[in-house]
C-alpha cells in the first residue's frame, strides 16, 4: 500500500472586452478590475481540470507492540510467549477478566482470570511464603509479566529463566481433611502444549450375568 499526494487544477476563463491605447494597458486594466472583484469567474466560466502527482511515499504500518511473557497452564511446564499488551489480548490469554497480583520483591506480576476459582478452572500452581508455607493456589492459566513504570511489560532474559524455574515442575492437589497439599506431578503425567484434557472414563454399570 502506498500513499500520493494529488493537486487538482480547475481552469476557469472568461472572455473581457475593454478600450485602450495599448494591449498593456488593455491587460493592466482587467487585472486591475479582476483584483477589484469586478471579474468575477465561476463554474460557468469552467473550461477544465487537470490532475498531477506531486508525491510518493510506502505506508509504514506499525506493528503492534508485543511482550515477552511466561504462560504458565495446569499440568505443563511454562511456555515464554510473544503477547500483546492490550487488556484484550491479556484477557484472550487467561480467559476472562483479569487479575494481577504482585507476591515477589522482583517486578513481575501474576496475571490470572479474575474468576479462576469460582468457574471452576483446573488447580494450577501454588504460592508460598519464604518459609515454603503454601498460602494461595492459582487455578486456570496464568501470565508471568515485567513491569514497566506504568503498564505490564516484558520480562527481561533472566526474570524469564528465573520464574521459569520456579514454575517449572506442574503440580497435583490432594485434599488432607481441611487442607490442600500440593506436590510436583511426574514428568511422565506432564501434558505437551496444545494437548486436551481427556476426561476421566465414566464407569458403565455391568449387566449380571444369566446364570
Amino acid at each position: 500500500m502506498k500513499e500520493f499526494d494529488i493537486t487538482i487544477k480547475e481552469t476557469l476563463e472568461k472572455m473581457v472586452t475593454v478600450q485602450a491605447e495599448s494591449k498593456q494597458e488593455a491587460e493592466e486594466m482587467v487585472r486591475e478590475a479582476y483584483y477589484n472583484s469586478e471579474h468575477v469567474l465561476d463554474s460557468e466560466n469552467f473550461t477544465g481540470v487537470d490532475f498531477g502527482t506531486q508525491a510518493e511515499r510506502e505506508i509504514q504500518h506499525e506493528e503492534a507492540a508485543l511482550i515477552d511473557v511466561l504462560l504458565v497452564k495446569p499440568g505443563m511446564y511454562p511456555q515464554a510467549v510473544k503477547i500483546g499488551c492490550e487488556l484484550e489480548d491479556l484477557q484472550a490469554a487467561v480467559g476472562g477478566n483479569i487479575e494481577a497480583t504482585y507476591p515477589y520483591n522482583e517486578p513481575v506480576a501474576l496475571i490470572m482470570n479474575e474468576e479462576g476459582k469460582l468457574n471452576g478452572s483446573e488447580l494450577n500452581r501454588s504460592l508460598r511464603t519464604e518459609d515454603g508455607e503454601l498460602y494461595d493456589i492459582l487455578a486456570g492459566d496464568f501470565l508471568v509479566t515485567g513491569l514497566t513504570e506504568d503498564d505490564f511489560g516484558s520480562l527481561s532474559p533472566e526474570l524469564m529463566k528465573q520464574f521459569e524455574e520456579k514454575f517449572h515442575q506442574p503440580e497435583m492437589f490432594v485434599r488432607m481433611g481441611r487442607s490442600i497439599m500440593a506436590m510436583p506431578l511426574p514428568d511422565d503425567k506432564v501434558r505437551k502444549p496444545d494437548t486436551p484434557t481427556k476426561p476421566d472414563p465414566v464407569p458403565h454399570k455391568t449387566s449380571p450375568k444369566p446364570e
